[in-house]
């Protein structure tokens, strides 16, 4: 089974805030674009967080987040994963993304939110062992994934605001 590779961060040189997800999944990778399973949460939730319509086009999303000063990665640049579910990820094929070149990149930011568990995972796995303590807040949020339904959309987003405090926008 052939690697899946992740996308390129979204990201302005003023960012405040990272919000990491672990890999995009089979809807996003075949649409090229961040959380587009039409079922995943995401961008509802930054509709009622930050006030970026989830009907603008995908280009004009990124956009909105990175003018909130909000940078969008995922922490591993490739890995082999049967299916979408980062349960199926194989642990030893998790390749993460060059995060010391990231943060020299984005100096600026100082916060990052985990979208769910399994990409804090990774990252205390693939990344937080040979980064280097630059002070940043690592706060796991809960996921916008269709796969965790534990929890209420307005759950979500009354956990997500955290994202605005931290980049400083009022919705």
């Amino acid at each position: 089974m052939n690697p899946v590779r992740s996308f390129p961060p979204s990201a302005r040189p003023d960012a405040v805030v990272l919000l990491l997800g672990s890999m995009p999944g089979e809807a996003s990778l075949k649409a090229g674009q961040y959380y587009a399973h039409p079922r995943n949460a995401f961008w509802p939730i930054m509709e009622a967080v930050l006030d970026i319509r989830r009907d603008l086009p995908y280009v004009e999303r990124l956009a909105a987040l990175a003018e909130r000063r909000i940078a969008l990665w995922d922490v591993l640049a490739s890995c082999v994963r049967p299916g979408s579910l980062d349960s199926s990820i194989l642990g030893s094929t998790a390749v993460p993304n060059d995060f010391p070149g990231f943060f020299r990149r984005y100096a600026l930011i100082r916060t990052v939110f985990f979208n769910g568990a399994k990409a804090e995972q990774a990252w205390k796995r693939s990344v937080a062992p040979s980064l280097p303590d630059v002070g940043l807040r690592l706060v796991r949020l809960p996921s916008t994934s269709p796969a965790h339904a534990g929890l209420s959309l307005q759950q979500k987003i009354d956990a997500w605001r955290a994202v605005a405090e931290a980049a400083e926008v009022l919705s």
